[in-house]
């Protein structure tokens, strides 16, 4: 599975911002998808994850009620909407895909995209 992320730029304070994530292959809704964040000196850590077939979903608590996960089995995408960011959501947006179907740890996934810069200015 290939992973490729778009969507990140800089926003102020209190926007907006959704990213993308398109997967390759024939088997993107066999894999639990992730969202996870690495910003500057500090280590990757996970933001959202959603079931394969869409209907769960889990958010870190740091995100919790301003970022939503979704997927699009049809379109091989996964989504991140992000609102109401903060400076502190400034980093690398990773996307990352989970065969065994479920997982908070970057151990738990087997696939990873290259990364979209989100910086949030204050």
């Amino acid at each position: 599975v290939q992973l490729v992320e778009s969507g990140g730029g800089l926003v102020q304070a209190g926007g907006s911002l959704r990213l993308s994530c398109a997967a390759s292959g024939r088997t993107f809704s066999t894999y639990a998808m992730g969202w996870f964040r690495q910003a500057p000196g500090k280590e990757r850590e996970f933001v959202a994850v959603i079931s394969r077939r869409g209907i769960t979903a889990d958010y870190a608590d740091s995100v919790k009620g301003r970022f939503t996960i979704s997927r699009d089995n049809a379109e091989n995408t996964v989504y991140l909407q992000m609102n109401s960011l903060k400076p502190e959501d400034t980093a690398v947006y990773y996307c990352a895909a989970n065969g065994a179907g479920w997982g908070r740890e970057t151990s738990d996934y087997d696939y990873w995209g290259q990364g979209t810069q989100v910086t949030v200015s204050s």
